[in-house]
């Protein structure tokens, strides 16, 4: 079996078979060939003193551009440094609850400005809500007192219902205990005629 070692992310062929050389601790057996793509030298040297035979790609490199010499790189390299402590800041104070405005860092800063606006968006939608809810409670409540006035009959109109089954219980006409006041007015229309 062939293996490649590389820590690529993406490019793979499906018919080979690819290890990550940041994982490797020993070589692997039933390993008839190696490609190590990079500089790796401790999986070259532990399949060599196997007696595997090892063939080693040098890894495409990564061009940074704009950059033309050490020193200006190490300066990219701090501001980056610098970037990314002042978002990790930001992020563990989010996840402390608190939000705190970053001493420095373009990108943090601009992350910052995003969660204020965020932030304020949130509570006026929150005050929205807690008025809507305010209204649709007192609707509920309205509603309520609606239905109460609609289903509870007035003292007038109870005692012509209760005058009604009186009538019927004489006749001795069976009728529902809820019948509403003009079933019962029914009923009681045809009633014979004394």
């Amino acid at each position: 079996m062939e293996l490649t070692y590389s820590n690529q992310l993406s490019g793979f062929d499906p018919e080979k078979r690819y290890r990550n050389p940041e994982h490797f601790d020993k070589p692997e057996a039933g390993v008839t060939s190696v490609l190590v793509i990079g500089d790796w030298p401790n999986v070259v040297d532990a399949y060599k003193a196997a007696g595997i035979d090892v063939s080693v790609k040098e890894a495409k490199r990564a061009q940074i551009v704009g950059v033309a010499n050490q020193a200006e790189l190490d300066k990219v390299i701090a501001a980056l440094r610098a970037e990314h402590g002042s978002i990790e800041i930001l992020v563990d104070g989010l996840e402390a609850g608190e939000t705190h405005r970053p001493e420095s860092g373009e990108l943090a800063l601009r992350l910052f400005e995003v969660l204020g606006t965020i932030h304020t968006t949130v509570g006026d939608l929150t005050a929205e809500r807690d008025g809507l809810l305010s209204t649709v409670d007192s609707l509920h409540g309205e509603i309520e007192v609606l239905k109460k006035a609609a289903i509870t009959p007035g003292a007038d109109e109870a005692d012509e219902v209760a005058a009604l089954k009186a009538r019927l219980d004489e006749a001795k006409v069976q009728y529902r205990a809820n019948a509403s006041k003009e079933s019962l007015e029914r009923l009681v229309a045809d009633l014979p005629k004394e």
